[in-house]
């Protein structure tokens, strides 16, 4: 498996899921590497922002803000050796993040499975940018899909971010939630129209205001709280960026 290196080891920790529908829900993180789009917000572009790539990010004009080294930025485990540091942590609820993790499906549904072989309750969630449809095997073994579909905001073209039968698809699967991030009030109608086009139910919607700090999230929050209440969704707010600030392993 090709997971996001930190420090010396592997980006997994146990933490507090910061948002969506599981928000402040104690889980162990599992971030995988590689990405099949270049979002200009992202927060996790470690996984994806190599050296020699074309793609931009917002952080480009931040003093120091580099690309990073692709062969610094991976690390290679087998599924039983993720499996183990995993179990170290004592914490049942497990997030598979990256990057986009469903690059890694093979992987994934080994590493449930191991897992699961001990006996005991697991519950996986994944996180996904709603471009590529699970394998039924991964669908029957996962408890929850957090897809995040990509607006205009993201920067990425509408051809590799808009996948309206694959959002479809997962939301079939009756185990999926759809989180937005939102910048502007335009970003709104985006939303709904993707809602419409790909048969999203209203109350599996959460939108979440974008934000690298506090103060960038502040001047969203209160908005967007005030429109999820008269449409009827679901508020998210960035839990572990009010608890931790924009850091890694966190």
């Amino acid at each position: 498996m090709k997971l996001a290196r930190l420090g010396d080891g592997a980006e997994i920790f146990h933490t507090l899921q910061g948002e969506g529908a599981g928000v402040g829900m104690p889980a162990v993180f599992v971030r995988l590497s590689l990405c099949n789009l270049h979002c200009v917000w992202c927060d996790t572009d470690h996984t994806w922002n190599f050296s020699g790539t074309p793609w931009k990010h917002e952080k480009d004009t931040v003093p120091g803000y580099e690309k990073v080294r692709k062969e610094d930025a991976i690390i290679e485990m087998s599924v039983a050796e993720v499996a183990a540091e995993v179990r170290e942590f004592g914490c049942r609820r497990v997030v598979l993040t990256g990057g986009e993790p469903l690059l890694h499906e093979k992987e994934l549904v080994g590493l449930m499975a191991e897992l699961r072989g001990d006996g005991g309750e697991w519950f996986f969630e994944i996180e996904t940018n709603g471009t590529r449809m699970p394998g039924p095997e991964t669908v029957a073994a996962m408890d929850q899909f957090n897809v995040s579909p990509k607006l205009r905001n993201s920067g990425v073209g509408v051809g590799l971010r808009k996948k309206p039968e694959v959002v479809r698809g997962l939301a079939e699967t009756g185990k999926a939630w759809f989180k937005f991030v939102v910048e502007k009030e335009s970003d709104l109608q985006e939303i709904l129209e993707v809602m419409e086009e790909s048969e999203i139910p209203k109350e599996r919607v959460i939108l979440m205001p974008e934000g690298r700090n506090v103060d960038e999230i502040d001047e969203v929050a209160p908005w967007l709280a005030e429109k999820c209440r008269d449409l009827g969704m679901r508020f998210s707010d960035r839990l572990h960026v009010r608890l931790w600030g924009d850091r890694r392993g966190v």
